[in-house]
């Protein structure tokens, strides 16, 4: 009896897990270690470690603090009740409140002491930039193995002749590794960005209710130098060695604003790296990896569809579209602050970290594993550098004796038949072929004139010059953080 009871509560708790939404930015995409940094453990625990922190700060500066309080309070820092909190939030209408009573529940010695003189702001803007940095943190590791993926791509395939396009229309040829190294390098733009981004960002600090610093004038009798003191300690205690030198009741939302468009920076290289393989897999050059039982249609057998670039695509169109909600929260907020960015901020900074980490994570899963087809990447070139190859075919001409006008028309003539021929019949392009037969080339050698590398410039070269300037810089500052886990969940 007891085992179909417990049966019976093993399967609703299986159904209860399916019955409400699931974000796929979790379930689907982000990485652990970014889902957990954005999880509610680890922002409260943070915040029980800002009033800790605070209340150390306040004791070496002089206030009648106990260290036993302090202990007991770090003794109790784990012990989490979501449950107690949200009955308290369901009362007091207010998460740092209901979390302060519930922390205070645990440690009822340091009940007296803890808060003193801040404001909310204190808990949540300090906790939302630690959490923000070691989230760009996660971003720029993710940030380089992407560049050092399409680095180890770039080099393999440094000389390999490909049709270059401009317009989406045939160009003069480029490398199949020069593709890559633009690709390498615009996500090296992005990491420089997001170093930046992250060295920039200062503490909020210990301001008070409006960010005069009040409560503490009150607290510690007008000593602004013990003010100091306890804001340069609880900024330390964090690894922050500056902190925002003037704010409202909060930091300036131009921050958030900022970070959300360093993310929408990142998410610009990623749609443009997906687009151009979904292009390049159309064309069936370069494909991303295929796993042998993966599905491409459920009516269409055959089909190898890029879904990883797709859905970076979609991850991506996602993140450029939520940096429009931190700019206008920034622009909203009215003098020293207005509550109307909590629970937009909320939302759009987890899900735009979330959505970049789950993209970055794919883009390295599929740099990792491009698929290149050289036969059909040679049959492209053959079918359209004839057209590209005649200037130096007229100057071979003339080299061989020929007169550079009468060279001129005939190439004219036979090249406007051979486009005809492609664009009318269907058929190969057959440019070489009426060049071979015609009197006027017989002297010219067109199988050297046509040969690829002649028509790649400095592709090779460039890309061992980017390499080695760029990114072997990179690797070397980085190393630790390459070879990261990119295996996707779906």
């Amino acid at each position: 009896m007891r085992g179909r009871k417990l049966e019976a509560s093993l399967r609703c708790q299986i159904m209860d897990e399916h019955e409400y939404y699931d974000s796929p930015l979790v379930a689907r995409n982000a990485s652990k270690r970014m889902a957990r940094l954005f999880g509610a453990t680890r922002r409260i625990t943070i915040w029980r470690q800002l009033w800790i922190a605070l209340a150390e700060a306040e004791r070496k500066a002089g206030l009648r603090i106990t260290a036993k309080q302090i202990t007991a309070l770090k003794h109790a820092i784990d012990e989490i009740d979501f449950k107690v909190a949200a009955r308290h939030e369901r009362r007091l209408r207010h998460d740092v409140m209901a979390h302060l009573h519930t922390f205070a529940d645990k440690a009822p010695s340091a009940r007296p002491i803890l808060h003193l003189g801040a404001t909310s702001a204190y808990i949540v803007d300090n906790a939302d930039l630690i959490i923000m940095r070691d989230a760009l943190a996660i971003v720029r590791d993710w940030l380089v193995n992407v560049i050092d993926a399409l680095a180890l791509f770039a080099k393999k395939y440094r000389a390999t002749p490909t049709l270059g396009f401009t317009h989406y229309q045939p160009a003069q040829l480029t490398t199949v590794g020069k593709r890559a190294a633009l690709w390498c390098y615009d996500f090296v733009r992005d990491l420089e960005e997001v170093e930046s981004r992250r060295a920039g960002l200062k503490f909020r600090g210990v301001k008070g209710t409006t960010g005069t610093q009040a409560s503490f004038m009150e607290l510690f009798d007008g000593d602004t130098d013990k003010i100091d003191a306890v804001e340069r300690d609880v900024a330390a205690q964090f690894g922050f060695g500056r902190c925002e030198p003037i704010t409202g009741q909060t930091y300036s939302r131009k921050v958030d604003a900022q970070v959300a468009c360093t993310l929408a920076g990142i998410a610009t290289s990623v749609h443009k790296f997906a687009n151009d393989i979904r292009l390049l897999a159309n064309l069936k050059e370069i494909e991303e990896p295929l796993e042998s039982d993966q599905v491409g249609s459920s009516a269409m057998a055959y089909k190898r569809n890029p879904m990883r670039c797709e859905r970076a695509t979609g991850l991506s169109r996602f993140v450029i579209s939520l940096a429009t909600s931190p700019l206008l929260t920034a622009a909203e907020q009215w003098f020293e602050r207005t509550l109307d960015d909590s629970s937009n901020k909320r939302l759009s900074i987890p899900e735009a970290f979330l959505a970049t980490d789950g993209m970055l994570k794919i883009v390295t899963n599929v740099a990792r594993g491009l698929v290149v087809y050289p036969k059909t990447i040679a049959a492209r070139i053959e079918s359209e550098l004839p057209f590209m190859a005649t200037e130096n075919i007229i100057m071979a001409g003339v080299r061989a004796g020929g007169d550079r006008q009468d060279l001129h028309e005939r190439i004219r003539r036979h090249a406007h038949d051979a486009a005809r021929v492609v664009k009318e019949d269907a058929q190969p392009n057959d440019l070489l072929a009426r060049l071979q037969a015609d009197p006027a080339f017989a002297r010219v050698n067109l199988d050297a004139v046509i040969d690829a590398k002649q028509y790649i410039g400095r592709a090779p070269q460039q890309v061992d010059e980017f390499l080695r300037t760029v990114v072997a810089p990179i690797r070397r500052k980085y190393r630790k953080a390459i070879g990261a886990d990119a295996d996707l969940n779906v």
